[in-house]
């Protein structure tokens, strides 16, 4: 059986019968898919096959057209993994040639695809990890609620225990929220946290329009942590399902000595168990970034990897990519005024998919 091709927003029921599929995410959704499309313009193309009311196949793609990188397709943009789903019983090899037509015959240059190395490995002699690497590996958190708060707790690190009693010893205020007023707070937080990282924010556009498709909906929740009434950190957690995953973060410095985030990440754990969710993901981090790793390891989840992989539909083969922002482009961002990151979000951001 052959895959068909459908834009999930338009397709009825989309988001149902993911939800009946083992393995799927919220990053497969139609609600997802729905924000990037309007967000940046991007051309949703997703690969399934439905059998018995799940999905035995699906492969989400996203047509991105840039005038710096020209038009390639991404599974999926803006998005930390995007693992295939496919059944033991459909062909892969088949799948996967049929996807690299459609490219073909799209005019795309490339295509990323954000998980699925065991997949690919098996496409051998085309895929060779040793000849033609052609993958980008990251690190993965992932936290099982279900163990309950007290053994939740009790795997924590030593030091983030005794920083979430610190935390609440000067007086940090947890709050859960999904209104404008608190993504508001979350964006100017997340503003001077790029701006330190020498990146320039999401498009302000993007955030609104995760609001109306997922805060407003309950597909999302904002954490919030306030010292005095004042925002100092703030957590957005995507809802599908069972499932939460932690997308983006943001703080500020001034406070650090406060260690609101260590109370707001254990906080936050303890919402989503009561509200019962049995799976956190914290998210994507780069091998590098020693500091993330070592704050993720500390809440008792697991560590995994996923790889992204790059197709060059002109070479036919898996070929080896550099995103890599240069040191130099860091530093100045770091240094410009955030009105003036703001904007340059606003332009740049849909090209950096």
């Amino acid at each position: 059986m052959f895959p068909q091709i459908v834009n999930p927003i338009s397709y009825n029921g989309w988001d149902d019968i993911l939800l009946s599929t083992e393995g799927s995410t919220f990053f497969q959704s139609s609600t997802w898919a729905e924000v990037l499309s309007e967000s940046y313009g991007f051309t949703p193309y997703y690969f399934y096959i439905i059998d018995k009311g799940k999905f035995s196949v699906l492969f989400p793609l996203m047509e991105v057209e840039s005038l710096f990188r020209g038009r390639r397709a991404i599974s999926l943009p803006f998005t930390d993994y995007c693992e295939p789903i496919i059944d033991k019983s459909d062909s892969f090899f088949e799948i996967f040639y049929e996807i690299i037509k459609f490219g073909k015959r799209k005019g795309w240059k490339c295509i990323e695809f954000r998980g699925g190395q065991s997949l690919f490995k098996s496409l051998h002699p085309i895929f060779n990890p040793n000849k033609n690497p052609g993958s980008e590996n990251y690190i993965i958190h992932n936290i099982n609620l279900r163990l309950g708060e007290d053994v939740l707790f009790k795997k924590l690190r030593e030091s983030n225990r005794r920083n979430i009693k610190k935390a609440q010893e000067f007086g940090v205020k947890i709050e859960f929220l999904n209104n404008w007023e608190s993504l508001e707070n979350f964006c100017y937080l997340n503003s001077i946290t790029r701006k330190r990282h020498g990146i320039p924010p999401q498009p302000k556009n993007f955030f609104k329009i995760f609001y109306e498709k997922i805060l407003q909906k309950g597909n999302g929740i904002i954490a919030l942590a306030l010292y005095n009434g004042k925002p100092v950190s703030a957590y957005i957690f995507c809802l599908f399902g069972k499932d939460a995953i932690y997308k983006y973060g943001a703080s500020d410095l001034t406070y650090q000595h406060l260690r609101a985030n260590n109370l707001l990440m254990w906080e936050s754990i303890r919402w989503l168990y009561k509200m019962g969710y049995e799976r956190l993901s914290l998210g994507r981090t780069e091998h590098d970034n020693h500091g993330l790793r070592q704050f993720k390891n500390g809440w008792g989840g697991e560590e995994s990897l996923i790889s992204y992989s790059f197709y060059d539909l002109k070479k036919e083969k898996f070929i080896n990519k550099n995103r890599e922002i240069s040191r130099s482009s860091k530093w100045i961002f770091n240094k410009l005024p955030i009105p003036i990151l703001n904007f340059l979000g606003s332009i740049l951001y849909r090209h950096a998919a």
